[in-house]
């Protein structure tokens, strides 16, 4: 496994400044003594006699420090001089030696940052070009896979109709053939029979005959023997019937596959993927923290995908076990968890059986979410408990948040952290968990000392890390950066605003639920459309989000069904 970067771990959270005892938002460095700094220490660091000509700069455009490296002649003294006559980095002692004598020397550290920016250049260059390329193109053969399944299943589909049309023509012909024997058979028994009356006629009249000779032939009656000669007909001429003949017909497997047809790959060269040829701008970027902190998963798609001028429904989902839906998850694998207002939490698959059910304290709260290895984390607020559930469905403990009750949760697709909006005697907050459960950051106020929530019920992440939060007493969105500090809040575009579920997407829009609406804005809170109302058949939305491939799925309160829509295109 490949460890972060200092400049990737250095974001992951706030920084802290370097001055002692200080734990402000470290956003200021000083170059000379390579420290963060938060606003008020750098002003006292240009205030102080000693430090004010020292070169002080944003964070993010920092003088990257040299690695300490003690010289193997002068194991006193650091390696930060070179020597470009020798092309060696030197101790300042070795640098008055005779081997360096009137030889030119640079600053080590100027040219380890034009170093370390040049790397950074190619870093970024992965980050912006190789990697989404080729994540693109590993999902173009995705989509390969999914075409290829579904040709074949359409084929398979059509050989078992082509087969089955076969046997139906088969048993209708053998059928027509068995009728058309019987027919043949009844013809010629009937020829038969004509022909077995004619003798049983026959033998008749020869019984008859029989008796006039025996009277003829009596020597009592001599008369009748003289008076006529008897005559006897001939025998009746009949044929034997032709037998019919049955030609079986000749054919073998080949035959019959020529009938069913073939599958075959036609002779056609493969086209070649089409890979996208790095620009001059992608090959001269200049690295910031920014493009650090963009999912390099989802730039690929960032760059394609745009708002629809209309929302689609692609499907829906009957959601077994509960009444309504008020926060849905989907996992990685497609399956949906959905919960109700009653504290039934299930999980269904795609067809829409049911996988598993669990009973926890939670309601009409945003209490569950699919984290990016596919257990589903979930708050029992009675418990104060943080669980989670495997693919294997074993349910562990897994955060306790001692007197705080936790109403929301949301694991972020950014580095995993855990966030979740606290309930508390004295006032609300949402603090921030690492992926093993440690205690990581408190957001509470604002810059003004104002309590930032009063009941944070739903909650999710924006690609640039902000913390969005419905809170359903303040009836706004309320936004703070990764740091903690608020940025916006969104009070809707009407009076009786009631914020519910709330997700965001590859583009940095936010989505929010309202009592019969679901409101889009963008990253920084400014609206931009309704894009789902009763005229979608949306009445009372309360759960949202938004998969891997793009999908909004609305969970509504009056109804079991769980809506899937598109409206990126």
């Amino acid at each position: 496994m490949v460890e972060p970067s200092q400049e990737q771990a250095a974001m992951q959270h706030y920084l802290v400044c370097g001055t002692k005892d200080c734990q402000m938002n470290g956003q200021f460095y000083c170059n000379v003594c390579h420290r963060p700094l938060c606003e008020q220490c750098r002003d006292e660091h240009l205030k102080c006699a000693d430090t004010k000509i020292h070169e002080i700069v944003l964070y993010r455009h920092r003088k990257h420090q040299l690695p300490v490296e003690k010289c193997k002649l002068h194991p006193t003294r650091n390696i930060d001089i070179f020597c470009k006559e020798c092309q060696i980095p030197l101790c300042s002692k070795c640098s008055t030696s005779k081997e360096h004598n009137r030889h030119t020397f640079d600053d080590l550290e100027e040219i380890y940052a034009e170093k370390y920016k040049c790397q950074q250049s190619e870093f970024a260059k992965i980050q912006r070009y190789f990697l989404p390329i080729t994540q693109s193109l590993k999902k173009d053969i995705k989509r390969d896979v999914t075409e290829i399944k579904n040709l074949m299943e359409s084929i398979r589909t059509s050989m078992k109709l082509g087969a089955e049309y076969l046997k139906n023509l088969v048993d209708e012909v053998t059928s027509e053939n068995m009728e058309h024997t019987y027919t043949v058979e009844k013809s010629l028994i009937k020829m038969l029979k004509s022909q077995e009356k004619t003798y049983d006629d026959y033998i008749a009249y020869l019984e008859r005959m029989t008796d006039e000779f025996q009277e003829h032939l009596s020597l009592t009656n001599q008369k009748l023997l003289f008076s006529k000669t008897l005559r006897i007909k001939t025998i009746p001429d009949t044929t034997k019937p032709v037998p019919p003949v049955f030609t079986r017909s000749q054919f073998n497997k080949k035959d019959v596959a020529k009938l069913l047809g073939k599958v075959y790959i036609p002779e056609t060269k493969p086209k070649r993927r089409n890979i996208e040829p790095m620009n001059a701008d992608t090959t001269h970027m200049k690295f910031t923290e920014k493009q650090l902190e963009q999912s390099t998963e989802k730039s690929d798609i960032k760059q394609t995908l745009s708002l629809s001028s209309s929302v689609t429904k692609v499907r829906e989902y009957r959601v077994p076990g509960i009444d309504s839906a008020w926060h849905v998850s989907v996992d990685k694998s497609g399956r949906l968890w959905v919960s109700n207002g009653n504290s039934n939490l299930v999980k269904t698959d795609l067809q829409g059986k049911l996988l598993q059910k669990v009973q926890t304290s939670g309601g009409g709260e945003g209490y569950h979410t699919a984290a990016k290895d596919g257990v589903l984390i979930y708050t029992d607020q009675d418990k104060k408990v943080i669980y989670g559930i495997t693919p294997d469905k074993k349910i562990t403990k897994f955060i306790k948040t001692g007197d705080r009750t936790p109403i929301c949760v949301y694991s972020s697709y950014i580095n995993g952290d855990i966030l979740v909006g606290m309930d508390t005697d004295k006032e609300a907050k949402v603090t921030r968990y690492s992926k093993t459960g440690k205690e990581i950051q408190n957001i509470q106020r604002d810059n003004q000392g104002q309590g930032l929530y009063d009941y944070p019920h739903y909650i999710t992440e924006n690609i640039n890390g902000d913390i969005c939060t419905s809170d359903f007493k303040k009836q706004s969105v309320v936004v703070v950066n990764k740091s903690g500090q608020h940025r916006f809040s969104y009070t809707g575009q009407k009076a009786g605003f009631c914020p519910w579920g709330i997700c965001t997407d590859v583009l940095g829009h936010i989505l929010v639920c309202d009592s019969n609406t679901v409101h889009l804005l963008d990253q920084d809170g400014g609206f931009k459309s309704v894009i789902l109302s009763s005229q979608q058949e949306i009445y009372g939305p309360r759960g949202v989000c938004v998969d891997d491939e793009n999908n909004l799925y609305v969970g509504q309160v009056f109804t079991s069904i769980v809506t899937v829509y598109k409206y990126l295109k």
